[in-house]
């Protein structure tokens, strides 16, 4: 991965992205972005945080790091969480190596970032890595349609957003749940099958390792 590239990429884009990304909140998202960060719990972190669009809508008594790629980015996101008064530990990274020990987060949350974020599948170990058993990782993200029709549009689309901007239409991050061996505690999908939210739990281990008491549910 060219990750200076990237970097670059959202450096230049956290200028427009709160207004590009704030029409497909409206018109196509809805309500995910509250939806997701409301089930968070305890010692959470965001992947790829971004500008910080989420922060608003985590519970007041959950304790949030957030991590992105892009310093720019990282700089809004301090400003909204002094203009909400919400305290927040915000690191410069990439989500393909995690600056966190094993089992570090009760929550983990990725909002339309796996869609982006090059290697998706190690990003998604990763994740699974800092979880501590009984953990949750709540996702959400537009993903390939269940209409063929539309995900004929999708594979046209990728030809540009792929090699352009590194934006992927046809990931279905419910796979790489599924075989990273959490369990799916729930799955919805709308608007054609673009939009899928998930919430998987990691299991307990087979040593007997359990959740730790972080006002897990």
């Amino acid at each position: 991965m060219d990750q200076a590239r990237w970097q670059n990429y959202w450096d230049r884009k956290s200028a427009t992205y709160d207004r590009e990304i704030g029409v497909l909140d409206r018109r196509v998202f809805g309500d995910s972005r509250r939806w997701a960060c409301s089930q968070a719990t305890g010692e959470v972190l965001e992947v790829a945080v971004g500008t910080g669009l989420n922060l608003a809508h985590y519970p007041a008594e959950v304790r949030l790091t957030g991590l992105d790629l892009s310093e720019r980015m990282l700089g809004l996101a301090w400003s909204r969480a002094a203009e909400l008064g919400r305290e927040v530990t915000l690191r410069q990274g990439t989500a393909h190596s995690l600056p966190f020990a094993d089992a570090s987060f009760d929550t983990v949350v990725c909002t339309l970032g796996l869609c982006a974020i090059p290697d998706h599948e190690t990003a998604t170990n990763e994740m699974v890595r800092v979880l501590r058993p009984g953990g949750r990782l709540i996702l959400l993200d537009h993903v390939a349609s269940s209409s063929r029709l539309a995900r004929g549009v999708q594979w046209l689309v990728e030809r540009i957003t792929v090699p352009m901007a590194g934006e992927h239409f046809l990931r279905r991050p419910l796979r790489l749940v599924e075989a990273g061996g959490l369990d799916v505690e729930q799955r919805q999908r709308f608007k054609l099958g673009v939009v899928e939210r998930l919430v998987a739990r990691k299991p307990v281990s087979s040593n007997g390792d359990r959740a730790t008491p972080h006002d897990l549910p």
